[in-house]
C-alpha cells in the first residue's frame, strides 16, 4: 500500500470529520445537516471557506471565531484528527475490499454516536436507524464482490443476536440499559459477524470488560457511584472496535489455550 493511497484516506477522513462536527452540534438539535451553512454560534457569522479546512484552520485562528473571538472548542480538531486516524486504520485493516467502504462508514457514525452519547447522553435514531440500511447495503454489495455469502449470514445473525441480547437486558434492568443501546447493538453485531464469530464474542464481551472498568475507576476516585449514569454507546463502539481489529486472533487463541 503505498504512501499517496494513506494520505488520501487520512485527508478523507479529516474532511469527513469535520462534517462529522456538523452532525454532532445539529443533530442532537434535530436540526439540518445540510443548511443553513455553518455559522458562530456566538456571532451567528457565516464560517468563510479558508476557516473551515480541517484541524489547520482552528490552530491558525488560534482557537478563536475571526469575527467574534469567540473560544472554538478542542472537540473539532480532535474529531478531526480522530476520523483521519481511523480511516488509516481501517484501511490497513480490511485494504482496498470491498468491505472497506462499509468499514469506513462505521468508523465515521462510531466518532459521531460517541461524541454525541458522551455529551447528550443519547443515540440518536436520526444516526442509527438510517444506519441499518446503509450497513446493510453495504454489506450487501461486499458479499456480491467477493462471492462470501456466509460471511452476510454472519452479519444478519450477528445483528439479530446481538440485538436480542441487549433487549432483554433492556427488559430485565431498564435504568442501565437505553433503547438506544438495544437498536446500535445490531449494527455492532452485524459489523462484527461478517468478520467471524470470535470477532462477535470478543467485541461483544469488550464492551461489558472495558466499561465496567472505567466505571469501576471512577467509583475507587469517587468521581461516581454505584448509580451513577454511564453512556454506554462509546463502551459498545470501543469494545466494537477491539473485535475487528483483534476479534478473531483474541479467539484463537482462547481456544487453543482451553482446548
Amino acid at each position: 500500500m503505498t504512501a499517496v493511497i494513506v494520505a488520501l484516506f487520512a485527508a478523507l477522513g479529516l474532511a469527513i470529520g469535520s462534517f462529522l462536527n456538523v452532525v454532532i452540534w445539529r443533530v442532537p438539535r434535530g436540526e439540518s445537516v445540510v443548511r443553513p451553512p455553518s455559522a458562530c454560534p456566538g456571532c451567528g457569522r457565516k464560517i468563510r471557506a479558508r476557516d473551515n479546512v480541517p484541524v489547520l484552520s482552528w490552530l491558525l485562528l488560534r482557537a478563536r471565531c475571526r469575527d467574534c473571538r469567540a473560544p472554538i472548542s478542542a472537540q473539532y480538531p480532535v474529531v478531526e484528527l480522530l476520523t483521519g486516524v481511523l480511516f488509516v486504520l481501517v484501511l490497513v485493516r480490511f485494504g482496498l475490499t470491498w468491505e472497506l467502504p462499509g468499514y469506513l462508514y462505521g468508523a465515521a457514525i462510531g466518532v459521531a454516536l460517541t461524541v454525541i452519547d458522551l455529551k447528550v447522553h443519547r443515540l440518536p435514531n436520526a444516526i442509527v436507524l438510517p444506519s441499518y440500511i446503509v450497513v446493510s447495503a453495504l454489506l450487501l454489495v461486499a458479499a456480491i464482490g467477493t462471492g462470501d455469502w456466509s460471511a452476510l449470514l454472519r452479519a444478519g445473525i450477528g445483528g439479530v443476536v446481538l440485538y436480542a441480547a441487549y433487549f432483554l437486558m433492556c427488559l430485565a434492568y431498564p435504568a442501565g440499559m437505553g433503547f438506544g443501546d438495544v437498536k446500535l447493538a445490531a449494527l455492532i453485531g452485524a459489523y462484527l459477524g461478517w468478520i467471524g464469530w470470535g470477532a462477535l464474542a470478543i467485541g461483544a464481551f469488550g464492551a461489558f470488560l472495558l466499561g465496567g472498568a472505567f466505571s469501576l475507576v471512577l467509583i475507587v476516585l469517587r468521581r461516581a457511584g454505584r448509580k451513577s449514569g454511564i453512556p454506554f454507546g462509546p463502551w459498545m463502539i470501543l469494545g466494537a472496535a477491539c473485535g475487528i481489529a483483534f476479534g478473531e486472533q483474541i479467539w484463537s487463541s482462547y481456544l487453543s489455550a482451553v482446548m
